[in-house]
């Protein structure tokens, strides 16, 4: 063995705590990665909003752009629409633990089947097999145990133009 200049070792050092500092960050950011997997906390975008000229107003909307649905007697992890039911209508799900967001407040409620659906102002949204492409609205309306109805925001309030002040005298 030669014996190393002190250079040589000088060098030597700093790149084996470099590769220490390397591995030591890697590890750390596996543990926290794993920890948010783990836990499930995150946050997904599954809701958007368009307009749909069908309906003639703002609707919710999946990432594929297809409208989203809502049925009127679906509330409060009261699921009307299982078995058959589900070859038609599509539960919006996303993974346990993860928070679902988009243009209005969402929430999750867990299905009798164990998946977490995605849902807004307490009842639970679906895609309609009817709808083959982006703006259909071919759910709306439908009728079975309760009334189908295409989710949508809450309108926005139209600005009114201000009037110009009226001029001090009357000429």
């Amino acid at each position: 063995m030669q014996p190393q200049s002190p250079a040589a070792r000088h060098l030597r050092l700093p790149i084996q705590a470099a590769f220490l500092l390397a591995a030591v960050a890697v590890v750390v950011g596996l543990g926290s990665a794993g920890a948010a997997a783990a836990s499930g906390r995150g946050t997904m975008l599954v809701v958007k909003e368009a307009q749909n000229e069908t309906l003639g107003r703002a609707v919710l909307i999946n990432k594929k752009g297809h409208t989203l649905y809502s049925l009127s007697v679906e509330k409060n992890g009261k699921f009307i629409c299982t078995g058959k039911c589900l070859s038609l209508w599509h539960p919006l799900v996303v993974p346990a633990g993860t928070k679902p967001t988009g243009p209005v407040k969402l929430g999750t409620v867990k299905r009798p089947d164990g998946r977490f659906q995605v849902t807004y102002r307490g009842r639970p949204l679906y895609s309609f097999g009817g709808d083959t492409k982006a703006g259909d609205a071919n759910g709306e309306g439908i009728m079975d145990v309760g009334t189908w109805h295409a989710a949508s925001p809450p309108a926005k309030a139209q600005s009114q133009p201000t009037p110009s002040p009226m001029p001090p005298y009357g000429y």
